[in-house]
């Protein structure tokens, strides 16, 4: 059975950005008869005690999950895997470059913005063996195009760059882009939901996929959270998490509440936010929140028929 995700890295408590997400994906899951995972992506920086935390303002805010919490930390042999399978194919390489030589020779007027400008692509063994003396070597997928196309439910078509990325890090671990791929495919997940700021991304992402043999992904990339200045809300922001605003009067049904209502949907729950539920009337701008002029007024009810 195929299925949504809600994938946080347990660095700290959610905002209610990060909670409108989750509750989106949720919403696109079971209006789609998926089954809606949670999964941790704890491969880089973890907090002690986020996660429970984490899950338990998801259950605050009336989301439930199928099956067990995974864990990125827990499914190395899986990456293992897919590497192999890159390296036999020839698809991956060897790349020493800092982010400072990156970032100088992509300057150059050739390359295209954005893109790695292939340094370490074509070094022979004795240049790998003598870089290797130096600083040990991240992994490139070798990719064969420069763009790649998905179609995003909020999007439509996308097209966009694909460069040869990084697959596993200087340090052993498996980088993000591959990560998410292959859980993805492994827990049968076929619907991506998540923040519009990954949507360059995607095509990285399937473009690996399509590498690897995976089923292609239906993504739905939903417009953030922002702050009054335009940029990506934060807990720095103020009074934006549960235990913030709770400290300021507000419960968890309230803060749900204001949340579907940036939503346009009826607010006493999600599961009557679910029978309103269409993707195609979605707001299409980002939600600012500003914490200073929250109220209680923000988290009236919503008419049942919108």
């Amino acid at each position: 059975m195929n299925a949504g995700r809600f994938a946080p890295s347990p660095t700290g408590e959610l905002h209610v950005g990060n909670l409108r997400t989750a509750i989106l994906a949720w919403l696109f899951a079971r209006s789609t008869g998926r089954r809606f995972l949670v999964r941790v992506e704890d491969l880089d920086r973890v907090r002690a005690g986020a996660e429970a935390v984490q899950l338990a303002e998801l259950s605050a805010v009336g989301l439930s999950w199928d099956g067990d919490i995974t864990r990125q930390s827990e499914r190395q042999n899986l990456y293992n895997d897919a590497v192999a399978r890159l390296l036999r194919d020839g698809r991956l390489f060897e790349c020493f470059c800092t982010r400072r030589d990156i970032a100088e020779a992509a300057s150059a007027p050739h390359v295209l913005p954005g893109h790695y400008p292939g340094t370490c692509r074509d070094l022979s063994q004795f240049e790998r063996e003598a870089a290797r003396r130096v600083r040990p070597a991240a992994l490139r997928l070798r990719t064969d195009v420069d763009r790649y196309g998905i179609r995003d439910v909020l999007h439509g078509p996308y097209t966009g760059l694909v460069d040869d990325f990084v697959v596993v890090r200087n340090d052993g671990v498996p980088a993000y882009n591959l990560a998410v791929v292959v859980d993805d495919a492994e827990q049968g997940i076929d619907q991506v939901v998540r923040g519009d700021d990954l949507l360059s991304s995607a095509p990285r992402q399937a473009y690996l996929g399509s590498l690897l043999g995976l089923p292609v992904v239906e993504y739905a990339h939903v417009p953030l959270a922002l702050n009054p200045e335009g940029r990506r809300l934060a807990k720095r922001d103020g009074a934006v998490t549960l235990e913030a605003l709770g400290a300021k009067g507000w419960d968890a049904a309230e803060i749900r509440a204001l949340i579907l209502r940036s939503l346009g949907l009826p607010d006493s729950s999600v599961e009557a936010a679910l029978g309103a539920f269409d993707p195609r009337l979605l707001p299409r701008e980002p939600w600012i929140v500003d914490p200073s002029h929250l109220s209680s007024t923000d988290a009236a009810p919503v008419p049942p028929n919108r």
